[in-house]
């Protein structure tokens, strides 16, 4: 009971914190309908909801299948549901028009990335003519961006899920076992420790296959003395992990070696530089400048990290001229790497949180390189 009434209290101070934004713009009301937010601000976790936010109440439309989930979900946040007999963005359109009717002229805020043409299309025709419409870009994903201590206990917990499951897989790499078939001990293995399922598609890629950042994993089969790079995340308590690392299978040649420490290297220098009040584009700068140094910066072809939460990609990149600063309360991933065609590749990831004068690695695996 105590750990659903804190969680109560979370929603209403999320919605009073995004009412605020409403009051200071000249919106009346604001249409969330990104899932992932709709979660943030009220703890549906349905598959189907629109929710209403406005200065007095906030309104959750769902459907049938969803009755008495969503009253069980949002009643503590104090979020009324709304269960239509018909399509739910068009009873958020007539819910719009009869509760704004006496404002005239009422102004509605959307965010224009989480809607199709049509579905805007749709709305507006189901709230009427004497509505209109107000670009909301990232409203919620500002609120998003900083997470509270219950946030981040979470995010430790699921870190430190995946990082368990990494220790209990690499026994299991070996020559002749497939990309597929570890991919499906770490799925597995991850549900077994609680995971609800894993925050993307779990990467295992072997040999020259590893020079793939976003590779998916095959019926390959590994083999001695090539490089294998293992991604994987896990969703604990709705929130996200995200951990990669790279082993060898075989003895590791003297080159190989200079490139894992030249990566590792890499990394440290980035999580060095995440600090709150820094430019999200500082840890880019100085993982690439350890591998410019070492003649591999070539070979780094992605950004050096960003936001986690509950989605596996959020606000801040961690890339090539970024500006916005970094803040305490952020969670973000800091996973340079290099990829040689024809070789292979090596990726060091870990999640880290941002807290006032300090940072927090959150993924605990080891990160020696690992011969099997």
């Amino acid at each position: 009971m105590v750990r659903q009434n804190f969680m109560a209290q979370e929603y209403r101070d999320r919605l009073k914190l995004l009412r605020r934004r409403i009051s200071h713009s000249e919106a009346a009301a604001l249409v969330v309908t990104h899932l992932p937010n709709v979660r943030y601000l009220s703890g549906f976790t349905g598959s189907a909801g629109i929710l209403v936010v406005q200065s007095d109440r906030a309104v959750l439309f769902t459907d049938g299948r969803y009755a008495v989930q969503a009253s069980q979900q949002v009643k503590p946040a104090g979020v009324q549901v709304i269960i239509p007999p018909a399509s739910i963005l068009k009873a958020a359109g007539g819910y719009l028009a009869s509760a704004l009717a006496r404002r005239g002229n009422a102004k509605v805020a959307f965010d224009p990335a989480q809607f199709t043409v049509t579905q805007h299309k749709d709305l507006k025709r189901a709230a009427g003519t004497s509505i209109s419409w107000l670009s909301a870009s990232g409203w919620v994903e500002d609120l998003r961006l900083l997470k509270s201590p219950a946030e981040i206990a979470k995010m430790r917990a699921a870190a430190r899920l995946i990082s368990l499951v990494f220790d209990e897989v690499v026994p299991l790499i070996h020559p002749g076992v497939t990309e597929l078939d570890l991919a499906a001990e770490v799925d597995y293995r991850m549900r077994k420790r609680g995971a609800s399922g894993p925050s993307f598609e779990t990467i295992v890629a072997s040999g020259p296959r590893a020079a793939l950042p976003h590779a998916q994993p095959t019926r390959r089969r590994l083999r001695r003395n090539e490089l294998v790079v293992l991604d994987a995340g896990a969703i604990l308590a709705d929130y996200c992990s995200d951990m990669t690392r790279t082993v060898f299978v075989g003895r590791v040649p003297g080159r190989v070696k200079a490139w894992y420490r030249a990566v590792l290297e890499a990394q440290a220098a980035g999580i060095a530089a995440v600090a709150d009040g820094v430019e999200s584009g500082a840890p880019d700068a100085a993982a690439r400048r350890v591998l410019d140094a070492q003649g591999l910066g070539k070979y780094f072809v992605h950004s050096t990290g960003h936001g986690l939460g509950l989605e596996i990609h959020e606000a801040p990149r961690l890339a090539k001229g970024q500006k916005a600063k970094l803040q305490a309360g952020m969670v973000v991933t800091v996973e340079p790497g290099i990829y040689v065609e024809g070789i292979g590749g090596i990726r060091i990831e870990d999640d880290v949180a941002i807290h006032a004068g300090r940072t927090e690695v959150l993924t605990t695996a080891t990160k020696e390189l690992l011969e099997l």
